[in-house]
């Protein structure tokens, strides 16, 4: 399968959409009635676990038991947990997402150097998914590589802010420690070698991608989202979320719960990957995005993904006669091109490689 060098369509920017001040949504964006969001039925009560990582670190090994076991469970049962104490200094995660929150508010003449085609995703995009005349998402992005490093490339990082780059750099290194932090918990929590995980993934040779999304202010929220739901195809996600506008909704027992992020949290999630070596011990779980009358949301979603040519499957000391092997063996490579083939479409991309019983 060979992805096309182009969009089966012209580029539309959303945020040009939004701020042409028209009171209704073209129809490409308006989701069939079962997909359009219910803007009110989330119980206050309800979020996503809040982990404090600093009890990782504790002399006390009974807080750091007991940290594991939140980590455990927030991965077996939910799929999502928002962490703090993370080892990101609070002025870099507020400068990270308001120096994209500026490079979105360039001339579209300065962002237009940078846009995208299908072959990579990287740079300035506005769809996700190859299917003409499919129905579109309500937001822009900016998409670019970190790691490896060969497909590292600063000419393709925007230029302003002047300062962006090395923003993103300083941030880039700090998730990718977070990432390398987490994997080993993982390992651990599965009952595997400190570092399996992590050498399933490709040791030092991973793959880290960062996806920036601008959420323009929509005249009729109830009938479009700023993402489709999904589960996220690589190995797991940390989000940066928008303190002052919520979006993210996690499906949880068929009910969608609005993410209420704690402040300088970051949100990590399970992705498609780890269900696959974890034999679906740890599940990722649909997410979606919803969008606001009347403010702009800006987040970071980065990916911490396998080495794309290593061959990704449960791992044997998971497989049992009593918990059989659930998913073939795939390279990440060919399943980010399968994904990327058909857009956002819930579960059913992971579901799909389930091996008959």
């Amino acid at each position: 399968m060979v992805c096309p060098c182009d969009w089966p369509e012209p580029i539309v920017r959303v945020q040009s959409l939004s701020e042409s001040g028209k009171p209704i949504i073209p129809d490409r964006y308006i989701k069939p009635p079962l997909d359009r969001p219910s803007l009110d039925t989330n119980p206050l009560d309800i979020n996503i676990p809040l982990i404090d990582l600093a009890g990782l670190n504790n002399g006390d090994l009974r807080v750091r038991e007991a940290t594991l076991k939140e980590i455990s469970v927030a991965c077996r049962e939910w799929g999502f947990f928002q962490v703090i104490n993370h080892g990101l200094r609070p002025e870099l995660v507020d400068g990270a997402r308001e120096i994209w929150r500026e490079f979105f508010h360039e001339s579209m003449e300065v962002k237009q150097k940078y846009a995208n085609s299908p072959k990579t995703y990287e740079g300035y995009g506005s769809r996700l998914g190859l299917q003409k005349g499919a129905i579109l998402d309500w937001s822009d992005y900016y998409f670019l590589h970190y790691l490896p490093s060969s497909l590292k490339d600063h000419n393709k990082w925007p230029d302003k802010p002047t300062s962006l780059r090395e923003v993103v750099e300083e941030y880039s290194k700090e998730i990718v420690r977070l990432g390398r932090d987490l994997l080993e918990v993982f390992s651990i929590n599965l009952g595997l070698k400190d570092d399996y995980l992590q050498n399933k993934f490709g040791g030092d040779d991973i793959g880290a991608c960062l996806r920036v999304n601008f959420y323009p202010k929509c005249p009729q929220p109830d009938l479009t989202l700023g993402l489709s739901s999904h589960s996220d195809p690589g190995g797991m996600t940390f989000l940066l979320p928008d303190e002052n506008v919520s979006g993210l909704q996690v499906r949880r027992n068929e009910q969608w719960i609005t993410v209420k992020p704690a402040r300088h949290a970051i949100i990590v999630n399970i992705g498609d990957q780890l269900q696959v070596i974890s034999n679906a011990i740890y599940k990722s779980v649909e997410h979606r995005v919803i969008v606001n009358p009347d403010k702009e949301r800006v987040s970071l979603a980065y990916f911490y993904n396998p080495k794309s040519d290593l061959l990704i499957h449960p791992a044997p000391e998971l497989v049992t006669p009593e918990t059989p092997a659930l998913y073939p063996s795939m390279t990440f490579d060919e399943y980010r091109l399968f994904i990327r083939t058909r857009g956002p479409q819930g579960k059913s991309q992971v579901e799909s490689l389930k091996s008959p019983k």
